[in-house]
Formats: C-alpha cells, sequence, structure tokens
C-alpha cells in the first residue's frame, strides 16, 4: 500500500486495482481515483509546467478549477485530448497520461530559463518587445512565438469517437449536487415537479463527499447521502452525474456537457462519448457552492502547496494524505478543520500560521489537544524545494511591520484565504452582482432569468445552513411553478462553520518587486505583473486582465479573479466595485469541439438539402457542388469533356437553341397580407405601388447600412399577395430580416411571411426556343404581346398546376416554371422529352454563372462584398428616388457612400485574351514601389463563353468613369493588363429577349 493511502479513509475502492501510465511509468490507483490522487497517494506533487516560466507545478485544487495539473491523455490512435485536468480524470486500466509544457522532460525543463529570466517576460512584455531590429520578425521573433504559444499538444489524428446531443424540457433544473442542491432537488420534487440534478464530478454528494463527520437528523453523512440519492430516484428525480453545466442561455436554456465514456476501460459499441443537453427548465436553481482562494505570496507555486479544502478531499474522499509534515497557512477558520483531518489521519502538522491575531478559543484548544503549534498574526513570505516544496519561511506581523523570519521544514503547504462563490453560470445570465464588504467579494443579486442561487453559492457556509437554504430556494421555485415544495427543516451535528479575512498579498519583508507572489497559476501572473499594469494606464479590470492575462487562462480565473481584483483595486486605491469584475463567459469549464458538434461531423456534418430533380442530374453524369445548404449540378460533362469543354457546349447549346436549369434552390417567401403593398415598399429599395397584378419587378434588399444584401425578382400574384424570390445561399437570412422589421419596427402591419423554398420544384428554360418549346405545354399565349418579358401567371404547364414567370438570367428568352415540389420530376421529365427535337440541353450553375455574366448580371456576394451600394453596382435605377423611406435609404446618404472614388462593377478583357483569377487584385500603376495600391479586385472571371473571349467583372475606384482606361492585375508570374469596359457584354440593346411575332402564312410562303 502506498505510504500516503490511509487505511479505512476515502470512498476509493482499493480491493479494484487499476493501473495507468504517466510519463510512461507505470502507476496503480484503486477504482474511483483520479490521476492527481493516485499520483499523490505515490507521493509524486510535481505534475506539469507552467505557461510562461516553466515553473515546477503539481496540483493546487481537487475540482475542475484545477490551473495547473493539465496532461495529454490517450487510449488508442485517435483518442488522445491534451489539456485534461489530473483532478477530474478518472483512471481506468490501460489509460495513458503525459505532462506538458515540458522539454525534454518533466523533471529537467530547459524551459525554466526563463524563470531564471522573469525580469524579461514582466506582465505586458509582448506589447513591449520583439520590436526591433524589425528584419528580425519574419525569422527570428515569429518562429519562437508561435513555437511557445499554446498549452499542450494539438491532437493530429481523426477523433474515432462520436458525439450526441438531445434535448430536455424539466420543471426544475438544479445544478449542483452537494448538500444544497440535494435538499432543493428533494424538496422540489415533493409536489410531482419534473426535476433533473446534475453534478460535474463522478458521484454526488458535493462537500459532504470531503465532510463525513457530520451527522444529519441523526443519520452520519454518507448514510444520509445514499439514503437520498436513493430516495430522489425513487420519486422520479434525474440525476446526472459526470454532467456539468457549461452555459445559462436566455429564456432559461442551459447547456450540459454529459461524459459518458471518459472513466471506462472498455468502450460500450455505438455509445457516444459525450452528449450535450439542451435543457430547457421552468426554473434553476444554481447550487454551485463556493470556490476556495489561494494565498499570494512569494513561492506559492511549488509543488506540494495546495488548496487546504482540496486536501482535505485528498483525504476523506480519496484516503490519500497530500503531506506527512504538513504546513497550514491560512486567514479562515475552514484551513483548521483541514489540518485537524490531516492530524487524525497520522500527519505530523508543523504549524498552523494564521494571518489573523484573533481566531475562535475553540479552535485553538482542538489544535493544541492534538500538538500543532499555532502562530497567530504570522504571514508566509517564502517556500524552498524545487520540484517539491521542503521548508517555508514564516515571520510575525506586528503593527510596525513584518518580524523576523522563521524556517519550517514540511513535504506540504496548505493555504486558504477563504471562499468565493461560484457565480460563473449566475453571470451568463447577465445578472447583477452585488459587493460584500464583510466577505470582501461579490453575491448574486437580481438576474433576468427564472432562476434562484442557494447556499455557498449567495454566501452561505456550513452544511446545515446549505441544506435549509437548497430547500427554501426550491420551495420559491416551486411556487413559481404554483405548486407548493416541501421539506421539514434539517438538524446537523458536528457541522463546520466559521469565518475569516481577506488578503491581498500576504505582508512581506522581502522586495516585492521581485517577489514570485502568482495570483493566476496557469498564466504565470504575480502581484507585481498586476500592479505593474496599474502603473502603466490600465484602469478597468478588463483592461488589466487583458494586459497581464490574470484570469484568461482555461480556468477562466476561477482561483485567481478576487485575488487580482482586490490587488488592482489596491493598487489603484479604488473600492472592488469601482474596479468593476471581469465578465465569465460560456463554456463554464473547457468542453471539446466533438462535444458542440456532436452529430455534425463528416457526412452530417451540415445538411445537404437536394432538390426533386437532383436523382436525375446523378443520373446523367451532374458534378455537383455546394450552394449554401443544397447540392446543386455544376456541370454536366460528356465523354471526354473538361469542365470549361462542358461549359462552352452548354452556353452555346443555350444561345442558340433552348437550355433546361434546376432553379428550384432560390429562396422563396410568400409575402401576403392586406399591408403586404406597404411592405414591400418599406423592405425593397423599389416601389412596388404601381406594379400590376401579374407582373414582376426585379427587387433590391439593403441594410441599413445601405449596402447590398440581397436581391430577386418578385411576382404580384394578387392585390394582396406578392411571390418573392431571393439568392439561395440568402433566403434564410432575408425572411428574418423581414421577419425582425415585421415584429419590432411595424408590428402594425397587417402582414403574414411564409418559407415557400420547399414547397416549389423550379424549372427555368432560356433561349431562342424556350417558348416553341413551352407553348404546347401551357394554356398561356407565349406572345411578346399576350405575355410580356417580367410577367407571372397562375395556369397548368403539362397538366400541373403551376406560376409561369416570364423572367431571364440568361439574357435569352426565359421562362421559370414553379410547380408542387413532389411534381418537380414529372415535369422536369415532361419538358425534357419535348425538347428533344429541339436539342435541348441540360446545364449548371457554372454555365448560368457565365450566360450572367455575359448580360452583366450580378451575383450577391460574389460581385458584392458588404461594401457595396446600388450606385456602386450600376444600378442606381432600381432605387425609387421618391419613395419616402426604406430600409438602407438614410444609410445611402452618408458622405462616404456618395464620395467621389468609390469603388464600382465594371467589365474587364484582357490584353492578352487571357483569363483572370477571381479576387486578384487591381493596380493603376503597374511600376510604382512595393507595397502597391491596390484600387480593386476582380469580383467574376470567366473563360470563352459565347462571346469569343474571356471576361470578367471587378469593383474599380472611380471604375463608371473610367472606361476604356487600361488597368493592371500584377500576378506572381507576370503583370496582366486588362481594358475596363461596360459590364453588359452581349445583347446590350435586349433583342434576344424578346419573342419573335409568329410567321404569316403568306410570309412563310
Amino acid at each position: 500500500m502506498s505510504f500516503y493511502r490511509v487505511p479505512g479513509k476515502g470512498r476509493v475502492d482499493l480491493s479494484r486495482p487499476v493501473t495507468f501510465t504517466f510519463d510512461g511509468k507505470t502507476c496503480a490507483g484503486g477504482r474511483g481515483d483520479t490521476v492527481a490522487s493516485a499520483l499523490l497517494a505515490q507521493g509524486t506533487h510535481l505534475m506539469g509546467r507552467s505557461f510562461k516560466y516553466h515553473r515546477p507545478r503539481g496540483a493546487v485544487a481537487a475540482g475542475s478549477e484545477e490551473p495547473n495539473a493539465l496532461i495529454g491523455t490517450r487510449r488508442g490512435p485517435g483518442r488522445f485530448e491534451p489539456n485534461t485536468r489530473a483532478t477530474v480524470q478518472e483512471i481506468y486500466e490501460g489509460l495513458q497520461t503525459r505532462s506538458q509544457n515540458t522539454c525534454p522532460s518533466l523533471k529537467f525543463d530547459v524551459g525554466a530559463v526563463n524563470d531564471a529570466a522573469y525580469m524579461l517576460f514582466s506582465a505586458g512584455f509582448y506589447y513591449k518587445t520583439f520590436m526591433w531590429p524589425r528584419s528580425f520578425w519574419d525569422k527570428v521573433y515569429e518562429p519562437f512565438v508561435r513555437a511557445a504559444a499554446g498549452l499542450g499538444v494539438s491532437p493530429s489524428e481523426e477523433d474515432p469517437d462520436h458525439y450526441a446531443s438531445r434535448n430536455l424540457h424539466c420543471d426544475v433544473l438544479v445544478v449542483g449536487a452537494g448538500p444544497t442542491g440535494i435538499a432543493a432537488a428533494r424538496a422540489a420534487s415533493a409536489d410531482g415537479l419534473c426535476v433533473v440534478l446534475v453534478d460535474e464530478h463522478s458521484e454526488a454528494g458535493g462537500t459532504l463527499l470531503s465532510e463525513p463527520q457530520a451527522v444529519i437528523d441523526g443519520v452520519p453523512a454518507w448514510d444520509w447521502l445514499a439514503r437520498e440519492l436513493a430516495a430522489l430516484k425513487d420519486t422520479g428525480v434525474k440525476v446526472m452525474t459526470r454532467t456539468t453545466a457549461i452555459a445559462y442561455y436566455h429564456q432559461n436554456m442551459v447547456g450540459l456537457c454529459e461524459k459518458l465514456t471518459d472513466h471506462l476501460a472498455q468502450l460500450p459499441d455505438d455509445t457516444p462519448r459525450e452528449r450535450l443537453w439542451r435543457v430547457r427548465a421552468g426554473q434553476v436553481v444554481l447550487a454551485q457552492g463556493a470556490l476556495e482562494k489561494p494565498l499570494v505570496f512569494h513561492g506559492n507555486d511549488r509543488p506540494g502547496i495546495m488548496l487546504a479544502g482540496s486536501a482535505q478531499t485528498y483525504l476523506n474522499r480519496y484516503g490519500v494524505l497530500v503531506g506527512r509534515r504538513p504546513v497550514v497557512v491560512t486567514s479562515h477558520d475552514s484551513a483548521w478543520f483541514a489540518a485537524f483531518d490531516l492530524a487524525d489521519a497520522g500527519a505530523q502538522v508543523q504549524a498552523i500560521v494564521d494571518l489573523r491575531a484573533d481566531v475562535p478559543e475553540a479552535l485553538m484548544q482542538q489544535a493544541r489537544a492534538r500538538g500543532i503549534p499555532l502562530k497567530l498574526s504570522h504571514t508566509a513570505t517564502a517556500t524552498r524545494g524545487r520540484l517539491r516544496v521542503k521548508s517555508i519561511r514564516v515571520n510575525p506581523v506586528t503593527g510596525t511591520g513584518v518580524g523576523s523570519p522563521e524556517v519550517i521544514a514540511c513535504d506540504a503547504v496548505l493555504m486558504s484565504g477563504g471562499w468565493t462563490p461560484s457565480l460563473h453560470l449566475f453571470s451568463h445570465t447577465r445578472g447583477k452582482l452585488a459587493w460584500d464588504d464583510d466577505r470582501t467579494t461579490f453575491l448574486p443579486g437580481e438576474t433576468p432569468e427564472a432562476c434562484v442561487i442557494a447556499g455557498a453559492s449567495r454566501g452561505l457556509w456550513g452544511i446545515k445552513a446549505a441544506l435549509n437554504d437548497g430547500a427554501a430556494k426550491a420551495r420559491e421555485a416551486a411556487a413559481a411553478l404554483g405548486r407548493a415544495g416541501s421539506a421539514p427543516p434539517y438538524a446537523v451535528a458536528q457541522d463546520r462553520t466559521g469565518s475569516g479575512v481577506s488578503a491581498r498579498e500576504l505582508p512581506t519583508d522581502l522586495s516585492p518587486g521581485r517577489a514570485k507572489a502568482f495570483v493566476d497559476f496557469q498564466n504565470d501572473v504575480t502581484a507585481k505583473d498586476l500592479r505593474l499594469a496599474v502603473r502603466e494606464g490600465m484602469r478597468s479590470i478588463e483592461h488589466v486582465k487583458r494586459y497581464t492575462t490574470n484570469g484568461m487562462a482555461t480556468d477562466q480565473g476561477k482561483m485567481s479573479n478576487i485575488n487580482g481584483l482586490n490587488i488592482a483595486a489596491d493598487a489603484l486605491g479604488r473600492k472592488q466595485p469601482q474596479v468593476g469584475l471581469t465578465t465569465f463567459r460560456p463554456p463554464y469549464t473547457p468542453t471539446t469541439f466533438g462535444a458542440f458538434a456532436g452529430y455534425h461531423r463528416g457526412a452530417h456534418f451540415e445538411v445537404t438539402r437536394k432538390t426533386r430533380i437532383d436523382a436525375w442530374a446523378e443520373s446523367h453524369g451532374a458534378v455537383f457542388e455546394p450552394v449554401g445548404q443544397w447540392r446543386r449540378a455544376r456541370y454536366f460533362p460528356q465523354t471526354g469533356e473538361t469542365m470549361d469543354d462542358a461549359v462552352r457546349r452548354e452556353c452555346a447549346a443555350t444561345r442558340a437553341g433552348v437550355g433546361i436549369f434546376d432553379a428550384s434552390t432560390l429562396g422563396k417567401i410568400e409575402v401576403v397580407g392586406p399591408d403586404a403593398v406597404e411592405f414591400m415598399n418599406r423592405m425593397y429599395t423599389n416601389p412596388w405601388n404601381r406594379l400590376g397584378v401579374g407582373r414582376c419587378r426585379y427587387g433590391l434588399l439593403l441594410g441599413e447600412d445601405g449596402y447590398i444584401r440581397d436581391d430577386g425578382v418578385i411576382g404580384r400574384m394578387g392585390q394582396d399577395r406578392f411571390h418573392v424570390t431571393t439568392t439561395t445561399g440568402g433566403a434564410a437570412h432575408v425572411l428574418n430580416m423581414m421577419e425582425d422589421y415585421l415584429q419590432t419596427e411595424w408590428p402594425d402591419l397587417n402582414v403574414w411571411l411564409t418559407s415557400t423554398t420547399e414547397q416549389w420544384s423550379t424549372i427555368a428554360l432560356n433561349g431562342p426556343d424556350a417558348a416553341k418549346l413551352l407553348q404546347p405545354l401551357t394554356d398561356v399565349t407565349l406572345t411578346e404581346d399576350a405575355f410580356p418579358h417580367m410577367s407571372c401567371t397562375t395556369c397548368t404547364v403539362a397538366g400541373m398546376p403551376a406560376r409561369l414567370f416570364r423572367v431571364s438570367f440568361t439574357g435569352e428568352i426565359g421562362f421559370e416554371i414553379n410547380v408542387p415540389a413532389p411534381m418537380g420530376r414529372a415535369l422536369w421529365d415532361t419538358l425534357w422529352r419535348a425538347g428533344q427535337p429541339l436539342g435541348i440541353t441540360a446545364y449548371g450553375t457554372e454555365t448560368m454563372h457565365v450566360l450572367r455574366a455575359e448580360k452583366g448580371y450580378i451575383i450577391v456576394g460574389q460581385d458584392t462584398d458588404g461594401t457595396v451600394t446600388p450606385h456602386d453596382a450600376g444600378m442606381g435605377w432600381a432605387v425609387g428616388a421618391q419613395k419616402p423611406d426604406f430600409v438602407g435609404k438614410r444609410g445611402l446618404a452618408r458622405p462616404d457612400l456618395v464620395a467621389e472614388g468609390r469603388k464600382q462593377l465594371v467589365g474587364l478583357l484582357t490584353d492578352d485574351g487571357s483569363k483572370l483569377e477571381e479576387g486578384a487584385q487591381i493596380v493603376f500603376d503597374p511600376a510604382q514601389a512595393i507595397p502597391m495600391t491596390m484600387v480593386g479586385h476582380v469580383t467574376s472571371s470567366y473563360d470563352t463563353g459565347t462571346t469569343g473571349a474571356s471576361i470578367a467583372l471587378a469593383l474599380v475606384a472611380g471604375g463608371h468613369a473610367r472606361l476604356g482606361e487600361t488597368v493592371h492585375i500584377p500576378m506572381p508570374d507576370r503583370t496582366i493588363a486588362a481594358r475596363i469596359v461596360p459590364t453588359v457584354f452581349v445583347d446590350p440593346d435586349n433583342a434576344r429577349i424578346r419573342i419573335a411575332a409568329p410567321e404569316t402564312e403568306g410570309a412563310a410562303a
């Protein structure tokens, strides 16, 4: 048995031994051990190295707040995870673990040279160094910074595990399964409410696992715990261990991450590694307890120095003495109880060093009864020991300063600076915090969410207070739901309550400017760093945080924030609330990307939407591309054809005869209601009052900033009904934008919006023979007079109900036929058969792009970049100048949007006929010095389509006034000259879009 294992102590099952490795060395423990507890049981305190100074570090805590003992874990190919907290990782047979941030080994790390040169790495050093000589940045500084950056080693293999997600609704969610949470769940479930109780640890119990001496209602704590958990399950409470509440969102949605297999030696088939829960709760009870604060003194980070409460946890829960000759340094009563527990377990406590002069007499009597030396009104000023603490230097504190030092030999230092309520989840709700001067900490105030905070989370200490407050707060939650939760008052014997004082840095007789008194252990932030930040102008705690990185480690400042705030406030000469508290953000603890991704990986990474015609395209050899979430046919190659060959053939066939195109992916929104016209007037730049029923109009949608957001053809199907089309990728955004304005800006308008993208299959026919193909299949007269361009109607096509639009995105005679989605494939097949005598050709999105570019039609998001106005795009004609208002009207009037020299859309023709690269930068003078002044970029570029030349569209500064000028496109191997031309390359007079009048008999003769 290990020298540090205490027989009869703890909940670890040593009859079921478990072996694992740490840095290649085989270690042993029992079922229920964590990596940290198992290593401590064999006397190993050194578990890692710090980030900046590479100082030796050991476990300082026993839970998820641990900043030091970060390890890499592996269980086979692909199953490697860095930055796992050794304090929460349960051991299992075959687990492989490694220390981090070491080179070449944990005990001998050459990076520790940084510790010797620590004066060079003061707060904000990265803002002040690497400035000179400038030429060193690329070859010296940047490679060094990149090599030093990051914690742990990033996984390089594909993760073979899978992850799951589920939704859950409940009446009451209780976060934290300590005494407060258990009492809350018990009270809330008494009246039949659906209750869920979650806890991040492997077993419920919280502080009861560390304080088994308590007797609750006459029952020993652990027996009471087992009884209550069984009773909770009997009443239907869902108890979830190994489940962390990682985030608290609006409307009482709480995100949970449940670990399912990280503690198992054998992985069950088809079991996810983790499951993300999205919980909607009627009421939430936050019972997360409190976090112990470390003390800030020189050398407070050595292996073997840890929180007193954590040492108590290792003893009573895991049966491990963290040291045989510990010294306790404290300013709070709770550490005295830890000293008593260790002494009762066989440790020879060398001293209790308390910053306070006055300590309850009952505590001192218990200490004397155990033979523990007491040093009241003393401070810790230094420690010694390279890989583990060997001694501590303590000094008396007098009215005039710090007295002469005394060195006490020890093998562990247990420290406690008091306790801080765990407020991370509460802060996620944007709840208000109230500063408590007596406790020197923030306490929860008001919150906009339906939640209550109970127990130590709101500053109550002791098991009895926690139990009764948990029950009381649960009754409040039940009452808010119209129920009457109930629970009798709890009686607790051998409870441990107490109080203490809060300190900044401990008083010292050493030079504060050279002290390594750590506040943030993981990021190596010291007290002098915080004071330096204040001296250098940082006034807000958020600025101090970013300048020093205090609280920016993977623990989000769980152990450092309050100490850092107290020190910064002192340096500023202000009260803590005036300095503020840093913002806590989700997730509460580091969470795997896999948990967030859930099922969305591989083929399930994103939903692939397919039209009813997709199968036909696949069977005819289409090459596909993703557009938004849709799979679209890009081109249809014939045997031996490249993409360019296929596109040229499809372009020529469409311009000469008839092409067929699947346009079903276009976004479609039905705008209906008595105020539909007014709504359209307000949303789009164009006027809509005079658009007649049965007519279409091109619509341009702007953002409030005046920049183009989307476009599409819109048909008026009735006096109160519009069929709105959007870009394929913009459909959801446009609908959300419309709903936002309708619900928040114009709730007086009587309008309904319905997404109909999935309800219609849309087939486009384009080309000189389009009308000839369609006419025999419809009852609509397809002549220029009867059904002119930009007309729409409800009709039948091939016997199917349809909405027929006379529109074109190619410059040819064009029709878009909308039929109910299930009929799309049947209509396509009918048109395909009917078009065979006319040489019908199916074309894809690449040909569509070429044809529209030849005609000068833009694609939003390709020819616009979020900073393009209608006037920049040459579409000022689409803006209703006489309209009193529309979304973006005020934005268009901003000085910058009407200034000379804005980038404007133009056409480009290269002098040598070469195809330009999309995204290539444009300059006016190719001979200018580097870096050149970029004046625009190529937005669209296509090889020879039907124009006989490569064409491009581009945004060029002042482009509309530069027609005929030459610009230059620098490329790696050469500079290409191109002439600015209008954007329309084919049929500028729109002659091809008109349906020719049928020939008379005489003319035919």
